[in-house]
């Protein structure tokens, strides 16, 4: 028979909005729930709110919360099919996944136990790199929120897998959040995909399975899929998502320094835009560069070159511009020196690091293929000549560039007819270079025949810019084009003779190809797509790999009609636990409004399944009940702990005058343990017609019930930490209970009344707090 449940009432409050969706962290006193506006709210036991995430965008709203295991790190999955990673430390979004469907859930597994899992393979590189690889210095100059590096590794924690469910049936799996694990499409495993819905997929517990609830038909479904590649290969996979968590670190540690250097190249074009290239641009293509040259090598000055020295410009005025541009180009060198070069070789560290794990078959000949991971070593190889081209660009630039402001402050002064230092004095060497960087300032266009103008339809595109001052020698590298002035040969490089004297060398995978007409971004790109390339190989192994072993029919339900809400046809909700003890896998659902069925799983190897069947009405056998718990129906049900299901139920019916009001159910499985059946598993197992259903009012000790007051809608729970959230008043009012009080303390016995009486007191506290004046 019922009995009054242990817990005692800690708080409730009328929230400001709709609450959809709300999750305990397992560790520390932290609950996140997700709004109807999109959402994402994390606070403490106390009420205190930590951090508000912003929704990401119209419209959207937040379909599944999960928090990683003993860690502050959160999982987030939108109706827009985004998947976003957020550290409720931090208060930052860490990362972000983008799928083209609706999010059906998203949640983090069990901790992978390294311990149990490794076999013969020792999984010893973790943060090895840190001992060769000297650390990246952080980007100053972007958003404090797109740095990654500063923050703690992605692969934050104990290694665990991140699943991402979606409503079309398709499910993935990342490990570490970084590597794509694998993924399956349930459609291809059904026999009625026009009636067809998902409600849970979960990893076994020891990751060499799946369980999917699903609908297929009229029936719901638990398929079981094997998988021997997870079985076989976790340690490896281990080892490989490690690196990929860092490969994705160091690729947006690359992105976020081309932001950079796109931004110091932009703040030197504008310090030259002031005065510069205002004259250059008014003069003819051409003009500008003869009139210096002429300048320099005759020392005659033309009228408008005297007079865009003394009228527009003066010693002062352009030796703060030189001091401007000359410190621009400095803050480039550095990003192209430090950042850009630092994280190239890092990345070419990483991705030579998986080159050698290819040669290592009998651990990952299913997970990296040799000639796929040497081609993007190479190609980041590439990246980093690529990166070394520029930096020599940067260098003639800086070059040129102080000599050409020397050479304009010298000009200044000779023509005015003042004293000149020694130090402004260019040597002969220096006025060589001189004359070479006038002629250069203004390249020639390409010139087209007629005949080659006659056939070439017209374009729509504009004329290209002209130069300004042929600063595009570096402009070009940091545009998704090919080099218009590729970098010259030197001819002291002997190998760059060698090799095209030697076609060969170029077509020979031992050596790293070097493309001179790409530019940067280009080049970066073609790096970004060979490493896609070397993390399709797990994914396909993996996905490959799942093999349908076993078909649970649980129950019968009703037909899907068109345009049917779900609540007008079935009552579908589960909840998932994997008992570490008894080394089994349990999953709770409903299969009716008033039925649930707990089914445990072994993983010992017999293939033992476990099904108690339960209802909320009184059984034929039931002695009187009292007609508060006789007609209830299940509105949520979560996992308390292995031993323990909570439940929320709610009355069908009320006597005249009454509002509806509900109950928060603790039912003890292992008190229902001995109404269990037993059966093995195999190709198809039909649950529904081989067990019998058993009241919860039947069940001695099983079902300890406490009323709450009003339609609860939602419940959160959380073993670990003795709490439990309902959600009531359509979804307005969250109420926090501390579970497994003591006998001896006097809040245990609570009656409805009082949990009334409570709730009113915390409404109008809140109203009175809103009525206080600011300070």
């Amino acid at each position: 028979m019922t009995q009054s449940s242990s817990m005692k009432l800690l708080g409730a409050r009328n929230m400001s909005c709709i609450v959809e969706r709300m999750e305990w962290n397992n560790k520390m006193d932290l609950i996140a729930y997700g709004t109807e506006k999109g959402e994402v709210v994390i606070q403490r036991l106390n009420w205190q709110k930590i951090v508000t995430f912003p929704t990401p965008g119209e419209d959207v709203r937040v379909r599944s919360l999960s928090w990683q295991m003993d860690e502050t790190l959160l999982a987030v999955g939108y109706s827009n099919g985004k998947v976003a990673l957020l550290d409720a430390e931090s208060e930052t979004i860490i990362s972000g996944l983008i799928y083209e469907d609706d999010i059906k859930k998203v949640y983090f597994s069990k901790a992978i136990n390294s311990q149990e899992n490794l076999g013969t393979y020792t999984c010893n590189a973790k943060d090895k790199h840190r001992k060769f690889l000297p650390k990246l210095q952080p980007l100053t100059n972007i958003d404090p929120c797109l740095k990654t590096l500063d923050q703690k590794s992605f692969p934050k924690g104990s290694p665990c897998f991140l699943v991402v469910i979606m409503r079309s049936g398709k499910v993935h799996l990342l490990l570490l959040g970084a590597l794509q694990a694998g993924s399956i499409d349930l459609t291809q495993h059904i026999l009625h995909p026009e009636q067809f819905d998902v409600y849970d997929v979960r990893l076994n517990g020891d990751f060499n399975a799946i369980y999917a609830l699903l609908r297929d038909g009229q029936e719901l479904k638990m398929l079981h899929f094997h998988n021997q590649v997870l079985q076989e290969c976790m340690a490896p996979m281990l080892e490989l998502a490690t690196h990929c968590a860092h490969i994705l670190e160091t690729k947006n540690y690359i992105n976020d320094t081309q932001q950079c250097l796109t931004e110091a190249w932009e703040t030197v074009q504008l310090e030259m835009d002031n005065k510069l290239t205002k004259y250059a641009n008014s003069q003819p293509y051409g003009l500008i560069s003869a009139h210096f040259l002429e300048l320099h090598v005759f020392g005659f000055a033309t009228f408008e070159v005297e007079e865009f020295l003394f009228e527009t410009l003066s010693e002062k005025g352009f030796k703060k511009i030189a001091n401007s541009v000359d410190l621009s180009l400095s803050n480039l060198q550095g990003l192209v020196f430090k950042q850009l070069n630092g994280s190239a070789v890092n990345m070419f560290y990483f991705l030579n690091t998986i080159a050698g794990f290819g040669r290592m078959s009998h651990f990952f000949e299913s997970l990296i293929s040799p000639d796929v991971a040497n081609e993007a070593m190479r190609a980041c190889g590439a990246f980093v000549l690529k990166v070394h081209e520029l930096q020599r660009t940067i260098d003639t630039l800086v070059y040129d560039m102080k000599l050409f402001h020397a050479w304009m402050i010298f000009t200044i002064l000779r023509l005015s007819h003042q004293e000149i230092p020694d130090d402004l004095v260019l040597t002969e060497e220096e006025n060589i270079a001189m004359a070479d960087f006038l002629c250069a300032m203004e390249p020639e266009l390409d010139d087209r025949s007629d005949d080659e103008d006659e056939v070439e339809p017209i374009s729509a595109t504009p004329p290209p810019v002209r130069s300004k001052f042929n600063l595009e020698r570096v402009g070009q590298y940091l545009d998704n084009n090919y080099l218009t002035q590729p970098y010259t040969k030197d001819p002291n490089q002997l190998w760059d003779e060698m090799v095209s004297d030697n076609d060969c060398l170029n077509h020979c995978k031992l050596f790293v190809p070097h493309d001179k007409n790409l530019s940067l971004v280009q080049q970066r790109d073609k790096m970004f797509n060979a490493i896609d390339a070397v993390f399709h190989k797990p994914t396909e192994s993996i996905s490959g790999s799942f093999k349908l072993s076993s078909t649970v029919i649980c129950n019968d339900l009703p037909p899907m009609e068109p345009g049917e809400g779900l609540e007008d046809r079935e009552f579908v909700t589960c909840s998932y636990y994997v008992n570490e003890a008894a080394k089994s896998d349990m999953m709770a659902c409903t299969i009716s409004w008033q039925e649930a069925m707990i089914l445990e799983v072994s993983r010992a190897g017999d293939g033992l399944v476990r099904c108690t069947r339960i209802q909320l009405e009184p059984g034929i056998f039931t002695s009187s009940v009292h007609e508060d718990f006789a007609n209830l129906r299940f509105v949520d049900l979560q996992f308390y702990n292995e031993s323990s299901l909570s439940i929320l139920a709610q009355s069908t019916s009320a006597s005249a005058g009454m509002r509806p009001h509900s109950f928060f159910v603790q039912f003890s499985l292992s008190a229902a343990r001995n109404q269990c059946t037993q059966h093995q598993m195999g190709p198809l197992v039909k649950l529904k017609d081989a067990t019998v259903t058993h009241s919860i009012h039947d069940i001695v000790d099983g079902a300890a019930f406490k009323g709450l007051d009003g339609l609860c809608d939602m419940l959160a729970v959380s073993g670990s930490r003795k709490v439990a959230t309902v959600l009531s008043d359509r979804k307005r009012k969250m109420t926090i209970f501390e579970m497994e009080i003591e006998e001896e303390e006097d809040d245990t016995e609570m009656s409805q009344a009082s949990f009334l009486d409570m709730s009113k007191e915390s409404v109008l506290a809140g109203v009175a707090d809103s009525e206080k004046p600011d300070a």
